[in-house]
């Protein structure tokens, strides 16, 4: 932001949201992959989309984009596809898109980091790496642990385990020798003792 503030490009997605989904009908699909932020899908629904979460990989997001003739579709590793550049990641398209909301917001008084803060308040780990042989131990447990209290379950790409302050996800990657972890919750508080929380899990 002006500030120098990371944003995470899921976050950008909403930001896209503004202008992509200004002139579109109510109901216009996007996909999100699963470690989509929670301040992401509940603010893109907000603009009236319908939001598809789906497997990471660029390969996967094309697929259901043209499946479900969504608008467009992002992932957290800052790739973002557009039904009009025939299903494709475009960093220019992208930029074409977030540069008017900019121009907007600027227009009102409104900053940046003011539109992101207004986009949502949950706080994210950010994706945590750890090379383990026992992935698929790892991640069962995790089942075992969290899938009897959960309010909803994602299984399609690990696992993506839903509570009313917080969610996590747990998959193994499809390039890297890694399994891969994404905590956010509504404050610091319980990020911090979720975290404490899951990490033992992360072990040979």
């Amino acid at each position: 932001d002006e500030k120098g503030g990371y944003i995470f490009a899921d976050i950008s997605m909403a930001v896209l949201g503004i202008n992509m989904l200004k002139d579109a009908p109510k109901g216009s699909k996007v996909v999100a992959d699963i470690r989509t932020s929670r301040n992401t899908v509940s603010y893109l629904e907000k603009l009236g989309a319908e939001v598809y979460m789906w497997k990471v990989g660029h390969v996967n997001a094309k697929q259901k984009i043209r499946e479900i003739g969504a608008i467009f579709g992002g992932e957290l590793a800052g790739h973002y596809y557009f039904r009009d550049f025939f299903n494709c990641d475009s960093a220019a398209y992208a930029t074409l898109h977030v540069l008017p909301v900019l121009s907007e917001y600027k227009a009102k008084g409104i900053t940046f980091s003011e539109l992101i803060k207004s986009i949502g308040t949950w706080v994210t780990s950010g994706e945590i790496n750890y090379k383990l042989e026992s992935k698929d131990a790892v991640m069962e447990a995790l089942y075992q642990a969290y899938e009897p209290s959960a309010d909803k379950v994602l299984d399609f790409d690990g696992y993506r385990f839903d509570y009313k302050d917080w969610w996590f996800n747990v998959r193994k990657s499809n390039t890297e020798p890694f399994l891969r972890l994404v905590i956010e919750a509504k404050d610091k508080a319980t990020l911090d003792e979720k975290l404490a929380e899951i990490k033992p899990y992360f072990h040979d």
